[in-house]
């Protein structure tokens, strides 16, 4: 054989085994799904959680992977559009194949993927505050049940002499549903109904609806903050507030404007974290309320670890679109976090990605000692957590002033509080 005849032999052979490594190297990555609104009326809250989902992905891969491989983010934009998201669900899961997916904000996108989920035999973790009454075998939620969130901030609410609750949340099934539990949760803590703000509904003698609901990304609150103004005139009001997303915006500076306070008629926020924050006037809203799973502002080792490494991340990656300027960490981010090293520790518990084995490892039980505090996974598919009770500071942070350790996620609330006569 010639010297040109045996170049081209070693040339095909080199060839030959180039492409033959093409499938060796994909199956060294696995492919999970990011599925939130990066547009749209909830852009707002849910573009930092893409963000956060990718920090925590690169953090998994450059200490190995999950069993070796590393994960593939396959990031879709819900838009703020729900129908959308069941599209978006099932491309991940018929197209792009994905082992997982971390996704949803507001219940009502929640709710149209779970049947796409179901389905097509996917998993998919939810990671914020949510009315309960559902469980999913398709979904685990590391998401605050309503008893993870609303009725401790009831308790302190109450503990603090708070006698009448406006109830006031965006038009759609978490805050309707939240509400009506805490219509019967108030009324269970001797709160009459005329101390109840918000307005009812009723179909025959039974309440199906309690508070005040506006359309996402409403902006006229005038008559809303003047009817609140009015309630909390003769003191011991405080408002619960299930807004989501940017409407927020408009409602706290009507508020302000009003010359309603903190100490005049306190509001506690459940879809109001340090990133929402970032689009509010902080400054006016010092010593209104939170109640969250996690506050940037708890002092611990671990805290102090995701908050770092999340900065750090933040300045030297080159993903489009993020933006690293005045970022802060706040509990939907925590809980897509916890959830993606939940699953990596129950796929390499079940030694496999397949979602039936990888779920039946998070049902016995599986914990985290993430920057809030540990988690654990329940059989429920809920998550045992701490939770918070946190006050506006001037920076956009909260000062914690109360917490309630271990606190197991309950997600079938409705009716099992009974009225107890008005104290």
């Amino acid at each position: 054989m010639n010297r040109s005849a045996f170049q081209r032999l070693l040339a095909l052979a080199a060839l030959s085994t180039t492409l033959a490594a093409t499938p060796a190297s994909a199956e060294e990555t696995v492919k999970v799904g990011v599925l939130h609104s990066l547009s749209g009326t909830m852009a707002i809250s849910e573009t930092s959680l893409r963000d956060v989902l990718l920090y925590t992905f690169d953090e998994i891969n450059a200490n190995g992977g999950v069993m070796g491989k590393k994960i593939e983010p396959v990031v879709v934009d819900g838009a703020s559009n729900w129908p959308l998201f069941a599209e978006k669900a099932k491309q991940l899961l018929e197209e792009d194949k994905v082992a997982v997916t971390f996704g949803c904000w507001t219940s009502v996108s929640r709710k149209s993927v779970l049947p796409v989920f179901e389905e097509k035999k996917g998993l998919l973790f939810y990671p914020v505050q949510y009315e309960g009454e559902e469980m999913s075998p398709n979904i685990m939620y590391t998401a605050e049940a309503v008893n993870q969130q609303a009725t401790p901030a009831v308790d302190y609410m109450l503990a603090e002499g708070k006698k009448k609750f406006y109830l006031l949340g965006s038009d759609y099934v978490y805050p309707q549903t939240t509400n009506l539990v805490l219509l019967e949760y108030l009324r269970s803590k001797g709160v009459p109904l005329e101390n109840i703000g918000g307005g009812f509904r009723k179909e025959g003698d039974e309440i199906v609806s309690a508070g005040k609901y506006t359309p996402f990304g409403h902006t006229d609150y005038q008559q809303i903050v003047s009817e609140i103004k009015q309630f909390a005139a003769g003191g011991g009001a405080c408002v619960i507030n299930t807004l989501n997303g940017d409407t927020n915006v408009p409602f706290f500076k009507e508020y302000a404007a009003a010359g309603l306070t903190a100490e005049t008629c306190p509001v506690v926020s459940f879809s109001i974290s340090e990133d929402e924050f970032r689009g509010l006037p902080a400054k006016q809203l010092v010593g209104q309320l939170g109640c969250w799973t996690y506050f940037q502002s708890i002092r611990t080792p671990a805290n102090k670890k995701f908050v770092d490494g999340f900065q750090a991340w933040l300045k030297k990656t080159d993903t489009p679109g993020i933006v690293k300027e005045g970022r802060v960490t706040c509990s939907p981010m925590v809980l897509s976090y916890d959830g993606v090293y939940l699953w990596k520790k129950a796929v390499e518990q079940a030694k496999s990605f397949d979602v039936d084995k990888v779920v039946a490892e998070l049902e016995k039980g599986i914990s985290f000692d993430g920057p809030g505090g540990t988690v654990t996974s329940q059989k429920n598919h809920h998550v045992t957590k701490n939770v918070y009770i946190g006050e506006t500071r001037a920076d956009g942070q909260f000062k914690i002033l109360k917490e309630f350790k271990g606190v197991v996620g309950e997600p079938f609330l409705k009716g099992t509080f009974k009225a107890s006569a008005a104290k």
